[in-house]
């Protein structure tokens, strides 16, 4: 087996520790890696990246080649397109939805999720609101890393030895967050694939499941939101799920059975029954 990943973010966002993190697992699973440096990290708020190789069998170079990636891991979204070129034909993007606005002219978001939600095989998770559930915005590296998990070809409980071990010089708390926050991502991660595998837009997708607790959806919850945002009701809940009204929502299928009971007409009720406690 061979997996060629590139992560992508800017400075201050967590990236060796993800290497960290995929590097330890590696070796205690048994396997070789190569890792580039990492580059941007001088400048805080600057591009970073980074090259990781691993494998059964030697790995001969640190430095993924163009179209040979299995995974591009972005922090921040506008940074995962500066490596789509490396992606494989069956290659697969993970970037978070959360911009880090570190130039004047950025471009708008959702205009960038929309380009990212065209390749064929993505994941598109709200790690900074996932990370803040789980304890600590400073965690949404984890998310990310729970969301790419399945693509990484290494055990989980694995990756969760070497969270530990990449925090053990913080204390039980931290760890606990981080490992909060990797989990968080693994089922977001899970919730957004099956939205989109049921027909639901990556917007409608991304909007629902960056609200979610925990990023847990459960499946039988899944084709009631489908079917919820093909009706007249769905632009109403699309908008009331995009604004900055706080708060979140339960992943059981009790709250879309409450709205597709409601008068549908009746927009100024979808705060209530959305963010019901």
């Amino acid at each position: 087996m061979e997996t060629n990943i590139i992560l992508a973010g800017v400075g201050g966002q967590g990236i060796v520790s993800i290497s960290f993190v995929i590097d330890m697992a590696a070796i205690w699973q048994g396997l070789q890696f190569k890792q580039a440096e990492v580059h941007g990290m001088s400048q805080r708020g600057g591009a970073v990246s980074s090259h990781l190789r691993i494998s059964d069998s030697t790995v001969h170079s640190d430095l993924v080649p163009k179209g040979a990636a299995q995974i591009v891991l972005s922090v921040e979204p506008v940074e995962s397109l500066r490596y789509v070129d490396y992606l494989s034909p069956t290659g697969t993007l993970v970037a978070g939805t959360d911009p880090f606005v570190n130039i004047p002219d950025y471009p708008e978001v959702d205009k960038i999720l929309d380009g990212i939600a065209t390749l064929p095989s993505h994941t598109l998770v709200a790690a900074d609101r996932l990370a803040r559930q789980a304890g600590s915005g400073r965690a949404q590296n984890m998310v990310l890393l729970g969301a790419a998990s399945p693509y990484l070809g290494l055990k989980i409980e694995l990756l969760e030895r070497g969270i530990r071990e990449a925090f053990a010089a913080k204390g039980e708390k931290i760890q606990k967050t981080n490992i909060d926050a990797f989990h968080s991502g693994i089922a977001a991660g899970e919730a957004y694939r099956a939205c989109l595998k049921a027909g639901m837009a990556s917007r409608q997708a991304r909007a629902l499941v960056g609200r979610i607790v925990g990023g847990k959806l459960a499946p039988e919850a899944v084709p009631m939101w489908k079917d919820l945002f093909a009706q007249p009701v769905g632009a109403g809940i699309l908008e009331v799920l995009t604004s900055q009204t706080a708060g979140k929502i339960q992943g059981s299928v009790e709250i879309p059975a409450a709205i597709a009971a409601a008068d549908a007409g009746a927009r100024e009720q979808l705060p209530a029954l959305l963010f019901k406690a």
